[in-house]
């Protein structure tokens, strides 16, 4: 089935939010993101700059962004590679300039190669320059080179931009609150990530090796014409207390919990899921008590995840809820408001409890405003997921404790009203996990 597009108005009304924050008389210039080689001659499958998509929508390399607000010839023009037959064979089909303009909406369009010829000519009388220094330093270096051009002209006349300012701070802004359409999109996402963590629990056994429970995620992935976000986490046993594991090599035996941490990413549009389960299918008394243990503390993050609370608000539930319980369990050892204070629940638990989520894993946006956290609003979405790990050998904790690394991760839409929690089919309570592997 083709997957959902944003439609056509929702590309035009990210463009004019973007140049009614723009100064008068500026320009905002924005290259797609460069092709990068594997080895030899294999390049990595391309992924187009998240701030160039947003914006255009369009998926080509060699691309560059520009935006007039203005200009009575079009306030948008995209430069692109010509359509070339020849080439088109050879590496696929190309929109070239007509394409650009009718199936992308520029207003106008050239050939990148023309590019050098074309926009010192839009740069000429501009005051302001919205440009991202240092993300892409060879392109820095030939937007250096056209003001330098037009630098050398000043005396007849020639008006130069005196001001560079960071676009990446208004289009990062405006990413971190999701339109509609973006939500159906992560929606889809959410819901193709779900069938392949069902998969991945059903066909989960005792002598199976990890690459080929992710084989059946990336089966799930791929039937619906979708990419993994990220590379894709599968820590059994020990491996599972390595919070970026993704060797994915190792056997799984008897008695492990399996982590799987994984998403797709739909339309550009990422989900972010962890769940945790035993590999047998059945939780034994000391994973069941620190798996529910999680379990409690981000049902009192997520219950924290809603207009008016702070960014940091879900993340110090999950610690309280997590300290107190290790307190119970004889993992720590102390008061409570101490141990909080002293942070000694790192020892177990040793990252946030969430990020922002959206066309980037690790989505764009300010988490604080001077030094303050940041206020949560409807349209932002985030991921929620608190963790235990606790590799053997860990001090004060009993063997039973031992190579039990346990993280639930769901991903949380900020609501008018509270929340939505868009991974919330995927089944994650003991009695859930258990009853879909016994079937």
């Amino acid at each position: 089935m083709p997957l959902k597009q944003l439609p056509k108005t929702e590309m035009q009304r990210r463009r004019r939010a973007l140049m009614r924050m723009m100064d008068k008389n500026s320009i905002a210039i924005i290259p797609a993101a460069p092709e990068c080689v594997r080895n030899r001659d294999v390049h990595y499958p391309y992924r187009q700059d998240s701030d160039f998509l947003y914006l255009t929508d369009f998926s080509e390399p060699e691309s560059v962004a520009v935006f007039v607000p203005g200009r009575k010839q079009g306030q948008y023009i995209l430069f692109c590679r010509e359509r070339d037959e020849e080439k088109e064979t050879w590496h696929g089909r190309r929109a070239g300039q007509e394409g650009a303009v009718r199936d992308y909406h520029a207003d106008d369009a050239f050939p990148i190669t023309d590019i050098d010829e074309i926009l010192p000519g839009l740069l000429e009388g501009r005051e302001r320059v919205y440009y991202t220094m240092g993300k892409d330093t060879q392109f820095d270096s030939q937007l250096m080179g056209w003001i330098n051009q037009l630098r050398q002209s000043v005396r007849s006349g020639t008006g130069v931009p005196h001001e560079f300012i960071d676009l990446e701070y208004i289009v990062h802004e405006l990413r971190l609150f999701k339109s509609r359409s973006e939500m159906r999109l992560m929606r889809e996402a959410a819901k193709i990530t779900r069938e392949a963590h069902i998969r991945a629990m059903s066909s989960c056994e005792p002598g199976m090796y990890e690459y080929e429970i992710e084989a059946e995620i990336l089966h799930a992935f791929r039937r619906h014409d979708t990419e993994p976000a990220y590379p894709s986490i599968l820590g059994s046993g020990e491996n599972g207390c390595i919070l970026h594991y993704t060797e994915n090599n190792s056997r799984l035996r008897d008695g492990q919990l399996l982590l799987i941490d994984a998403g797709c990413e739909y339309n550009g549009y990422a989900s972010d899921v962890t769940r945790t389960f035993p590999v047998n299918g059945k939780f034994n008394d000391a994973q069941r008590q620190l798996y529910e243990l999680v379990l409690q503390a981000q049902e009192a993050a997520i219950a924290r995840a809603k207009p008016g609370n702070h960014w940091n608000d879900p993340h110090q539930a999950a610690v309280s809820v997590l300290t107190k319980g290790l307190i119970k369990l004889g993992l720590l050892k102390g008061s409570a408001v101490k141990l909080i204070k002293d942070q000694a629940y790192r020892q177990f638990y040793m990252h946030r409890t969430g990020h922002w989520l959206g066309l980037d894993v690790h989505d764009v946006g300010d988490y604080k405003f001077d030094d303050q956290w940041r206020v949560l609003e409807p349209g932002m979405v985030m991921t929620i997921e608190p963790g235990l790990y606790i590799p053997a050998g860990s001090k004060d904790a009993k063997k039973q404790w031992w190579d039990i690394g346990i993280r639930i991760e769901d991903d949380v839409l900020i609501t008018k009203d509270g929340n939505e929690v868009l991974t919330a089919d995927i089944p994650k309570t003991v009695d859930e996990i258990e009853t879909l592997m016994s079937a």
